[in-house]
C-alpha cells in the first residue's frame, strides 16, 4: 500500500497594501497601480491520498497544519476504508514518510493496534513515494486556482483524472526506488 500526504503549494490569499511608487507621482487609494497583493497569512492544505497496486483509495484534504491526533482521524476515516475496499482482508504493507504526525508514538501505537505492517522509511530519503510522483502528473492545465476552495476542487478533479495505468506504473516503480537507496 502506498500512501503519503502530498506537498501542495500554499494558496496565497491576502489583502492589498500600497506600493512605494505611483505612476501618477503620489500614492492614491483610487489608483489600482498603487496597490499590490500582500499575503498576511497564507492558507495551507495537507493532501492525503491512498494508492495501491489494486487501485486508488480515498483522497482527503485538510486545511492548516496536522498533528498526530488529526492524522489518526484521517487514517481511521480514509485509510482503513480504502484498505478494506481494495484489499478485502488480504495483507498489505503501509507506506508513509517520517513526518512528525506519522512517526509520533501515538500514531505508531494506533497502527500497531490495527495490526498494520508499516514499511520502514529511510531517514533523509529522496522522494520515494509513488503518490508524490503522481502529484507531479501534468495534464497540461495551465490555470492556477486563486482560492482555497478552488484549489480543493482542482486537487479532487486531478486525483480523479489520474489514469489507472499511471497508478500501476508508479506503484510498480517502488521496489526499484527502494533498492536504489539501500
Amino acid at each position: 500500500v502506498q500512501q503519503k500526504p502530498l506537498s501542495v503549494n500554499t494558496v496565497q490569499i491576502g489583502n492589498w497594501r500600497s506600493r512605494t511608487s505611483c505612476p501618477l507621482g503620489q500614492r492614491r487609494k483610487d489608483c489600482p497601480d498603487c496597490y499590490q497583493r500582500k499575503v498576511q497569512k497564507p492558507a495551507s492544505l495537507m493532501v492525503w491520498g491512498y494508492v495501491s497496486a489494486h487501485g486508488m483509495g480515498n483522497l482527503h484534504i485538510c486545511e492548516g497544519t496536522i498533528n498526530a491526533e488529526r492524522y489518526i482521524q484521517v487514517l481511521e476515516q480514509h485509510m482503513l476504508p480504502s484498505k478494506q475496499r481494495l484489499f478485502q482482508g488480504r495483507p498489505c504493507l503501509f507506506q508513509q514518510d517520517n513526518a512528525k504526525p506519522h512517526s509520533a508514538r501515538v500514531t505508531t501505537a494506533w497502527l500497531h493496534s490495527k495490526r498494520m505492517r508499516v514499511l520502514d522509511w529511510p531517514a533523509c530519503n529522496p522522494d520515494l513515494s509513488p503518490i508524490e510522483n503522481g502529484a507531479k502528473y501534468d495534464n497540461g492545465d495551465p490555470r492556477l486556482p486563486r482560492t482555497v476552495e478552488l484549489l480543493k476542487l482542482y486537487i479532487k478533479r486531478e486525483w480523479e483524472r489520474i489514469p489507472p495505468p499511471k497508478i500501476q506504473q508508479l506503484v510498480s516503480s517502488v521496489p526499484k526506488c527502494l533498492l536504489s537507496v539501500m
